[in-house]
């Protein structure tokens, strides 16, 4: 039974920015014996910025994103950005990936959402070129050719290498996956796997897209933690959660959150969350996620409950559980599991 570890999910910041209170949670995370801490963007903050800063305030967490969207900047900008905080922060960089949802892409960065998984892999070859710096960087991919020469190019451009040396050639790279081709090619091409829910009691739903995972390969899930004696009280924050992104974060005809709640065995209960969601009866759709769905994928209830479901998670192929809350939380289950 493997020791797991703890992670911060800074997660997004929302309307307004957090100020300095990431800064003095991630110190917190760190004193705790934390591993990691992860920053997340959308169509609001960026990552790598409030990353930054929070590594410029801590000297040994590691620092994540979770995740960078890939539509967000090309392969090279990203491994610049990767390669300049892996070199302040003293080798502390991890680089988590998504490809985000169509809603944002085409509707926010403006790019068509076409083969999410061959633009993976393309983006991740390049990082991993530009961080190995061993020639100049060409890539005859269909998303990301370098050097490019499509319509409107002059024809001028030529390969080209960092004029920075990185500091790593193997920052870890962890990919944020949830459909099962994806979550295959990532056990094939990262360090890491980043699931957005996943349950110690169902592994059976990603074994066989596991099984080409190398040694120490990383498996890295969000999980909210509430710990109270009350259990309806404690699972109605991850409930409300999984409405959201099973009712909301994604169109009604393609919706992946929902499409993982479907093949972990909730396929109904999927379907009728999406529904009441989308009919703008959100309570409805918060009720009628499945209270045994929730209480799978987090951790939640007393003290005591915790620490014995932790020996589940501990029990799967899970590595570390990447947990959001206020400083008290940290510090509880800090006691709880490290």
């Amino acid at each position: 039974m493997a020791k797991l570890t703890l992670g911060l999910q800074l997660g997004y910041w929302g309307a307004m920015s957090p100020g300095n209170a990431h800064v003095e949670m991630a110190q917190e995370a760190e004193r705790l014996g934390f591993d990691s801490v992860w920053m997340a963007e959308s169509w609001g903050n960026d990552c790598f910025t409030p990353l930054a800063w929070v590594g410029a305030h801590t000297s040994t967490i590691r620092l994540g994103t979770a995740v960078a969207q890939l539509s967000a900047r090309t392969p090279t900008a990203c491994a610049m950005a990767t390669l300049a905080l892996d070199h302040l922060s003293g080798g502390r960089m991890i680089l988590g990936l998504g490809v985000s949802g169509p809603q944002v892409v085409e509707g926010w960065y403006g790019q068509p959402y076409s083969k999410p998984v061959t633009r993976t892999r393309e983006y991740v070859d390049i990082i991993r070129k530009v961080l190995a710096r061993e020639e100049p960087v060409v890539s005859d991919g269909e998303f990301y050719p370098l050097p490019y020469n499509g319509p409107g190019a002059w024809g001028m451009g030529k390969p080209l290498k960092p004029i920075t040396h990185p500091l790593r050639a193997d920052v870890p790279i962890y990919i944020g996956a949830e459909g099962p081709k994806n979550v295959t090619q990532t056990a094939q091409i990262a360090d890491g796997w980043l699931p957005l829910y996943y349950s110690p009691y169902r592994q059976e739903v990603y074994a066989d897209q596991l099984v080409d995972a190398k040694p120490g390969f990383e498996i890295a899930p969000t999980v909210m933690v509430n710990i109270n004696d009350d259990m309806a009280q404690a699972l109605y924050p991850v409930k409300a959660m999984l409405g959201f992104y099973i009712g909301g974060m994604g169109a009604a005809k393609r919706n992946f959150h929902k499409e993982l709640m479907a093949r972990m065995g909730f396929a109904d209960e999927a379907e009728t969350v999406q529904s009441l969601f989308m009919e703008g009866k959100r309570d409805e759709a918060i009720a009628a996620v499945p209270d045994q769905f929730a209480d799978e994928v987090s951790l939640v209830g007393p003290r005591d409950r915790i620490r014995e479901k932790l020996k589940d998670w501990e029990d799967s192929p899970v590595t570390s559980l990447l947990i959001n809350g206020d400083i008290t939380l940290l510090r509880e289950m800090a006691e709880i599991a490290l």
